[in-house]
C-alpha cells in the first residue's frame, strides 16, 4: 500500500481479533517511528515493545483497547530544550506516532493512538514498564488485526477547510 492510500485508510481501532504481528513487520513499524523528524534532530524518542500477554492485559486499566492485542509499542520521550531554547519534544512524539500509525495501516494492521487516558495513569504505567523518572511516556499503541472491517471517520471536505491567500477566500484566484 502506498503512503497516500495508508493516509486515507488509517482509522482508530479499539477492538481486535487474535492474530500475530511478526517481528519483521514490527521492525518496519519501529523503523517508521525512528525515521520521524525531530527538532534539531535530537532524536529524543525511545520505544518499549511489549509482547507479554499479562502485561498487555494490565493496559486494560488504562483503556479498554487491549484485548486480543499481540504487541504494544510504548513511546518514551526525553523532554528538553533545543539549542535555540525551543521545546519540541511533544511535536516530535506526534510525528513519530503518526509515522508508525501509517506504517501499521500500510502493513495491514490496526491501532489506536492512546494518550489521554494514558496520561492519567502515566506514573503507574511508567513503573510497570520500568521507564525512568526523567522520561515521559506519552503514547501507547496497541498493534493487531481489526476485529471488524471499517472506514476512516468522516473528515470535513477540503472546500470547507481550505482558504486561498487569505482566510475566508474559498476559491483560488483564476489568472
Amino acid at each position: 500500500m502506498n503512503v497516500l492510500d495508508a493516509i486515507t485508510k488509517r482509522r482508530s481501532v479499539r477492538q481486535f481479533r487474535p492474530g500475530d504481528v511478526p517481528d519483521s513487520d514490527l521492525k518496519k513499524i519501529l523503523q517508521a517511528g525512528r525515521c520521524a523528524p525531530s527538532g534539531y534532530n535530537l532524536q529524543n524518542k525511545e520505544f518499549v515493545v511489549i509482547r507479554d500477554p499479562e502485561t498487555i492485559a494490565r493496559f486494560q486499566q488504562v483503556q479498554k483497547s487491549f484485548e486480543n492485542v499481540p504487541v504494544v509499542i510504548a513511546v518514551v520521550m526525553t523532554p528538553g530544550k533545543t539549542p535555540s531554547g525551543g521545546s519540541y519534544w511533544v511535536e516530535d512524539c506526534a510525528a513519530c506516532v503518526e509515522n508508525m500509525l501509517l506504517a501499521i495501516t500500510g502493513l495491514g494492521y490496526a491501532s489506536v493512538w492512546v494518550e489521554g487516558t494514558l496520561l492519567r495513569h502515566e506514573p503507574w504505567v511508567k513503573e510497570l514498564l520500568g521507564v525512568p523518572e526523567d522520561k515521559r511516556l506519552l503514547v501507547i499503541l496497541p498493534v493487531g488485526h481489526a476485529a471488524e472491517p471499517g472506514e476512516m471517520a468522516r473528515k470535513a471536505p477540503l472546500d470547507e477547510i481550505v482558504h486561498y491567500e487569505r482566510y475566508g477566500q474559498r476559491k483560488p484566484k483564476v489568472e
